[in-house]
């Protein structure tokens, strides 16, 4: 097939906006409107030459072969104690989502609800006695969730749906006939079982993001708001008054710190933050005034505080991620002291901390690294021991791999780390993937991926950059990756490819890089600055269009990450980065493939759409742009099977344009 030749036609728009002292072009602005007939025809061609495109990678079918057998691990996670009842999720090698379970009893199959697979279940939490449960499905992929309420004991849906609960934390009262939870970017409301329609809106502080949780003993309301440059807590006590009136106090509020709180089975309110502390403490307070703050762990300055959990006995789990490796440290709840670490499987990543509510000698945790999938370990502080509790399902044959920790310097010094993955190899630079994120404070953590053994088991290097603006080393490494600081992402990104380069791992011509969601604006970003860099390139539901992303999907709640175009100084950020504005006619891009779903209610199709078509007129090469286009799945959860497809298509993608040989 020859490209650009075989592109489909796009109509070039002379369509320039003027705002606030600039002049933005967008060709390509039809094609945001899904239902325009321009934009059908456009896309029904887009999908013919990746069909017939795909059909010619060479090692497709061998990738998908192998995906689902690396796939074929299941799934299991810490348990959830309520009423002395164990609630987890389970998914066995067959099954295309997970599985909720009531101790060793089937609770919820999203695949009995829905034969088609395209239903998944996005959130769920029992009530306080395990005798009934909220939960939350989605359809198609799209996250707006609907919320039902189930009877443990006979099965029968009690109650929904109630609408508007995109993933809701749900907090419910004493008895199971009541709970808190929070509809999509409108507060905190009170839903009584049986009452539809007569939700009584309890707190609202503006369109952001909420969180409420409550005490094992009922008592105790926190209720959360917060948005990219902090947070704010309050605390209700319930005992006092009306649920529909909870009248809660400030713990924190207005500030730029990041704080999350919880009264604990000890009764005390403890509150995690990084008011003072860009890595957090640990701090607590009486509830009865929770603005008296003492601390009790202070600020690690090699390692960022994640998660902690009360046990009886005076005993408090604190898990710790120190430079992306997973811990957990055992200190004395009332003095802070440390007494001893937590023994560890390996050096992988712990998540999930779980105890029972009303306090034991017991925690749960899950703990995956590169050739482990994820498994649920359990901590008894009587004997100080930790024992496998749950292994995945299923057992697959995997290759003997090796992690190198490198660090590097990015373009304005800063020590920056990354994790290689290979096998044993004598025979000079290979084909690489070199991934990121480097947004919102998220960490990218070292795991179980089939994509990645499948890719690296071929005789691949896969490298994951721990970049600014991610969480990997705290609040201040999240804020020097966001707003005016978002280049310094893209310069680390750059500056990890140059140095795999530098040490013999790969070479320009072998080297592809793989992004998703923030990451595929990481992706769109660098191979517009360096497009001579990289052999190839995935941007997978991307952000593209920096000065028209907070006009859909979740964009107008992001404004506080990477700046508002409504505002003059911000949008010219923007604008110095935006991958749509910088796509240069003539220019020789790598082969590029944007990955997308047509149900992506978190970032709008349309900028893979717009950045396709630029891509497509400007390169000055014959390596494809191609778009893969999926109608009926979104950003989040999808089943098993789509996921192994859309793995196989990428690896067998990159394959092909690094030179991969399937020999």
């Amino acid at each position: 097939m020859k490209f650009p030749d075989s592109y489909p036609p796009a109509d070039r728009l002379p369509l320039t906006d003027h705002h606030h002292g600039h002049e933005i072009d967008d060709p390509y602005r039809w094609l945001e409107d899904p239902a325009d007939s321009r934009t059908q025809a456009w896309l029904t061609a887009q999908d013919g030459l990746w069909r017939d495109s795909a059909a010619r990678l060479p090692q497709r079918e061998r990738f998908l072969a192998r995906l689902t057998e690396l796939s074929e691990t299941g799934l299991v996670t810490p348990p959830v104690w309520r009423g002395h009842k164990r609630f987890h999720l389970r998914q066995s090698t067959s099954q295309e989502h997970p599985v909720l379970y009531c101790d060793d009893h089937v609770v919820l199959d999203p695949t009995e609800l829905d034969p088609t697979g395209l239903t998944t279940l996005d959130d769920w939490q029992p009530d306080l006695e395990g005798r009934r449960l909220a939960y939350q499905l989605s359809r198609s992929g799209d996250e707006r969730a609907d919320l039902y309420v189930r009877d443990l004991d006979t099965g029968t849906v009690v109650d929904g749906p109630i609408g508007g609960c995109r993933y809701s934390a749900v907090a419910w009262l004493p008895g199971g006939e009541a709970f808190y939870y929070v509809r999509f970017r409108q507060g905190v409301h009170l839903h009584r079982i049986g009452a539809p329609g007569s939700d009584v809106p309890v707190f609202t502080r503006g369109p952001i993001s909420y969180g409420v949780q409550i005490s094992a003993d009922g008592r105790w309301l926190t209720i959360s708001a917060g948005t990219a440059s902090g947070s704010s807590l309050w605390l209700a006590d319930l005992s006092q008054g009306d649920p529909a009136d909870p009248r809660p106090r400030p713990v924190q509020e207005g500030s730029h710190a990041r704080t999350v709180g919880a009264v604990a089975c000890d009764g005390r309110l403890y509150l995690l933050t990084d008011r003072d502390a860009p890595r957090r403490r640990l701090c607590v307070a009486d509830p009865e005034a929770p603005t008296a703050w003492r601390e009790l762990i202070p600020e690690d300055r090699e390692a960022v505080l994640g998660a902690f959990t009360v046990l009886d006995g005076d005993r408090l789990l604190v898990s710790r991620t120190r430079h992306a490796v997973g811990e957990i440290a055992v200190h004395h709840a009332r003095t802070g002291e440390r007494l001893g670490t937590v023994p560890l499987p390996g050096s992988g990543s712990i998540a999930s901390l779980t105890s029972r509510p009303e306090g034991g000698p017991e925690a749960w945790f899950a703990y995956t690294d590169a050739v482990t999938p994820a498994e649920i370990w359990r901590y008894d502080a009587r004997t100080d021991a930790t024992t496998l509790w749950l292994s995945a399902p299923g057992r697959v044959s995997l290759p003997s791999v090796s992690s190198h920790h490198i660090e590097y310097a990015s373009a304005d010094g800063t020590l920056i780390r990354m994790v290689v993955v290979a096998r044993p190899w004598q025979g000079g630079p290979r084909p690489a993937i070199l991934s990121g994120y480097g947004g919102f404070g998220i960490p990218l953590m070292p795991g179980y991926a089939a994509d990645s053994l499948a890719w690296v088991e071929a005789g691949g290097v896969l490298a994951i950059a721990n970049l600014r603006g991610g969480g990997e080393e705290g609040e201040a490494w999240h804020r020097d990756g966001m707003l005016e600081r978002k280049q310094n992402v893209f310069d680390d990104f750059v500056a990890a490819a140059e140095k795999l380069i530098a040490d013999g791992w790969t070479t320009p011509e072998q080297l592809g890089i793989w992004g998703e969601s923030n990451g595929g604006l990481l992706v769109g970003a660098v191979l517009t600055q360096r497009p001579g860099l990289f052999a190839a390139a995935v941007c997978s539901a991307g952000l593209l269009d920096m000065a028209r992303y907070h006009l859909s999907g979740l964009g107008p709640s992001w404004t506080g990450e990477y700046g508002d175009p409504d505002d003059p100084e911000q949008l010219g950020w923007l604008l110095g980065y935006s991958p749509y504005h910088h796509a240069g006619k003539g220019t020789d891009y790598p082969a590029t493939l944007f990955t997308v779903s047509a149900a992506d209610t978190r970032v709008d199709p349309m900028h893979a759409r717009k950045m396709c078509a630029a891509l497509q007129w400007a390169t000055g090469g014959d390596r494809p742009i191609l778009l893969r286009h999926e109608r009926d799945v979104g950003h989040g959860a999808r089943a098993v099977s789509r996921s192994v497809g859309l793995a196989a298509d990428v690896l067998a993608f990159l394959a092909a344009h690094t030179g991969s040989d399937p020999a």
